[in-house]
C-alpha cells in the first residue's frame, strides 16, 4: 500500500460540500499522516440497513480503507452494522452509535467521539460557573448522537443546568436517551422529556425557559433538511448560549439567533469548533496517533483558511 492508494472515508449525507474535504490534504502533512486522500461516502436519510452494512464492509475488506468518521448515519452504523465489527469501545455500546471506524491489524473497532467532542466544544464557549450562577436551564432538540452526547455530558457536568429538556419527533428517540441517562446515574428530576413533531411545539418549550439557558440545534436542520426546528416567531431567552451544531447549509437556527443577538444579549455559536473536535479525534482514532491539544489551535488556523 501507498500513500496514492490507501484512503479515509467520509460517511455522510453530502460529504462533497464540507470543508473537510479541502482540510484533510493539509492536516495530513502536518500530521505526516500515511495519506492525504479523504474519499466522500454518501448514504441518504433514512436509508435502509443494507447500505449501512455495504459501507462498513467495503472499509472492512478493502486494506487501501484505514477507516472512517461517520456522521449523520453514527446510530444507523451502530443498528444495522454492529456484527460486522470485530469490538466497539464503551461509549459506543452506552450510546449506541458508531462515528469512527478504525483498523488495528485484522480487526475493525468501533468507537463513539461524540461524547467526547461536544464537552470539548461546549467547554470552550459557555464558562465553567455558568448554570450555578444563574440557574439556567438546556434546552436540546433533537434526539440524535450528538444530541444524545451533549445531554449525557450536561447531566455529568459539574455545574449542571437546572433542568435539562431533550425533544424529538417521536417518544423512541426519548426513551434510548432516557435509558442512557439512567444508565449514566443522571438524576431523573434533572431531565424532562418532550415529542415535538412541529416547529410550534418547541417554540412553545423554548418560550418556557428561563434567561441565561442554553438552546441547541442538533437536529440536522438547517444541514441535512432544510429549515429550522423552530418557528419564525420563536424569541431566545435574555442572555442565552444558542448553539447551532451545524456550520454550513442554510443554517436558518443559527440565521434566527444571530436576527436577536443584539437586543436579546445572546452568545450565539456555530458547529465550527465541534467540527474541529470531532474530526481530530476520529483522525487521532483512526491512525492510531496522538494529537497534542496544544496543536489544536494550529489545525484550526488551517482549517479556517480553507473554510
Amino acid at each position: 500500500m501507498t500513500a496514492s492508494t490507501a484512503c479515509m472515508w467520509f460517511v455522510g449525507v453530502s460529504t462533497g460540500s464540507s470543508s473537510i474535504m479541502r482540510v484533510f490534504p493539509r492536516w495530513a502533512d502536518l500530521l505526516a499522516l500515511p495519506t492525504r486522500r479523504l474519499i466522500g461516502h454518501d448514504i441518504p436519510l433514512d436509508a435502509p440497513a443494507g447500505a449501512y452494512r455495504r459501507a462498513v464492509a467495503a472499509i472492512r475488506d478493502n486494506p487501501q480503507h484505514l477507516g472512517a468518521l461517520v456522521t449523520t448515519h453514527k446510530m444507523a452504523v451502530f443498528r444495522h452494522a454492529l456484527d460486522l465489527f470485530d469490538d466497539v469501545d464503551e461509549l459506543a455500546r452506552t450510546f449506541g452509535e458508531v462515528s469512527s471506524v478504525a483498523k488495528r491489524g485484522d480487526r475493525l473497532i468501533g468507537s463513539a467521539k461524540d461524547p467526547v467532542t461536544v464537552r470539548l466544544a461546549l467547554e470552550e464557549f459557555l464558562p465553567p460557573d455558568h448554570f450555578a450562577r444563574t440557574g439556567a436551564a438546556g434546552l436540546v432538540l433533537g434526539s440524535g448522537g450528538a444530541g444524545c452526547a451533549l445531554t449525557y455530558a450536561l447531566g455529568l457536568r459539574a455545574d449542571a443546568p437546572s433542568l435539562i429538556i431533550c425533544t424529538a419527533l417521536d417518544s423512541a428517540p426519548l426513551e434510548h436517551q432516557r435509558t442512557l441517562h439512567q444508565r449514566a446515574g443522571i438524576p431523573a428530576d434533572r431531565v424532562r422529556y418532550f415529542v415535538t413533531p412541529t416547529p410550534e411545539d418547541a417554540t412553545a418549550l423554548l418560550s418556557q425557559q428561563p434567561a441565561g439557558s442554553l438552546i441547541v440545534n442538533a437536529t440536522g436542520m438547517g444541514k441535512d433538511r432544510a429549515g429550522s426546528p423552530l418557528t419564525p416567531a420563536a424569541t431566545f431567552p435574555e442572555g442565552g448560549y444558542v448553539w447551532d451544531f451545524n456550520y454550513r447549509g442554510s443554517l436558518d437556527f443559527l440565521v434566527q439567533a444571530r436576527s436577536q443577538q443584539a437586543n436579546r444579549s445572546l452568545v450565539v455559536e456555530d458547529g465550527w469548533r465541534y467540527f474541529i473536535h470531532g474530526w481530530t479525534e476520529v483522525i487521532a482514532d483512526v491512525f492510531d496517533i496522538a494529537i497534542p491539544a496544544a496543536m489544536i489551535p494550529q489545525l484550526s488556523a488551517v482549517a479556517a483558511e480553507v473554510r
